[in-house]
């Protein structure tokens, strides 16, 4: 969907943990163990080739996007159809359908907010449907929810990584430095590409999609900076340090990025943190410590490279593009 970028991270057997201020810094030993994770089976079969997101909703169903669709499907728990947004009848109200959605989250009264990249607009939507805001944001890349009714969304386009709106769509802050590699601003910006998720304490997580170094940052409630956990041991930086060369050598043209981390899922009870780069699928727990490291296949043993991970308290749903969405077991112990 973005760059492809000719350095590819090749082998990533461990990992550090850097806390970031106010938080002292500590160092994490190299973790080396790593095992297989066979899915369970696929679920939401007729999800396929567009996959964005899943979400899990009110009364237990779950909300899916794939692109370009006018609309967020509704699943119940058994996996069958039983609606959408915006609804059949408010999709025909002017600038209500989706262009291309992005990215979405949903609360727990079930109103929807979506990233429609395609229409360079974020769009909120009450639980019956309907239209009940459209703002204007360049490129929304990500949106989750936060409590007091209010979403945070980020951009590649912003002064911060962040902006939080109130549900009409006034700014109410924004929040976490961006960085800055490169001396030509479209590089910036595309470093700068990051998805967010959230737990029920208010905490946002931002994972920078195209950083050399994988890195998430953790945010609470009112935006200040908590932890970062940043993966730049040895196994790492080589691909790293290659990647930053290039990009110093990119003095003309579209700058070609790869993408670093897949997807990014959080425990919204625990605040443990699920990280996917390439097949592999890191597990750290809400202090940022490496609890395991796993390398995720389909039931049928094919490799699968997570773009959505979706965390429940007795399972992982992991979604690909095309692949589709497959359920794991969510492993509770170190592997022995």
């Amino acid at each position: 969907m973005h760059r492809l970028y000719s350095l590819f991270l090749a082998s990533i057997l461990g990992a550090a943990l850097v806390a970031a201020a106010p938080l002292p810094i500590r160092a994490q030993e190299q973790y080396q163990f790593e095992s297989d994770l066979v899915a369970k089976r696929r679920v939401f079969r007729d999800v396929g080739a567009g996959f964005r997101a899943i979400r899990q909703g009110p009364h237990g169903n779950y909300y899916i996007l794939t692109a370009p669709s006018p609309a967020v499907q509704i699943y119940n728990a058994s996996g069958t159809r039983v609606g959408q947004i915006p609804s059949e009848s408010a999709a025909n109200v002017k600038d209500a359908a989706l262009v291309y959605g992005e990215s979405f989250d949903v609360d727990s009264e079930g109103r929807v907010v979506v990233c429609d990249r395609g229409a360079n607009a974020v769009k909120v939507y009450a639980p019956d449907g309907t239209l009940v805001a459209t703002i204007r944001v360049s490129a929304p890349e990500s949106v989750v929810f936060l409590p007091g009714g209010e979403f945070a969304v980020s951009s590649p386009n912003g002064e911060h990584l962040v902006t939080a709106y109130d549900l009409g769509g006034r700014v109410v802050r924004d929040y976490g430095d961006r960085e800055e590699i490169a001396d030509r601003d479209e590089i910036n910006s595309e470093v700068n590409f990051g998805h967010l998720q959230g737990d029920d304490m208010g905490n946002t997580y931002f994972a920078f999609d195209y950083l050399p170094e994988p890195t998430v940052r953790k945010f609470d409630h009112v935006g200040y900076l908590e932890a970062e956990i940043a993966l730049n041991t040895l196994e790492f930086q080589p691909a790293a340090q290659a990647a930053r060369k290039a990009i110093a050598r990119s003095d003309t043209g579209t700058p070609s990025l790869h993408r670093i981390i897949n997807a990014i899922g959080v425990d919204p009870k625990t605040q443990d943190v699920w990280l996917a780069i390439g097949t592999l699928l890191m597990h750290f727990d809400k202090d940022g410590q490496r609890l395991a490291s796993f390398r995720t296949y389909t039931a049928g043993e094919a490799r699968i490279e997570a773009s959505t991970i979706l965390v429940e308290p007795d399972r992982l749903l992991i979604g690909a593009d095309p692949m589709g969405i497959y359920e794991f077991p969510k492993p509770e112990k170190l592997p022995q």
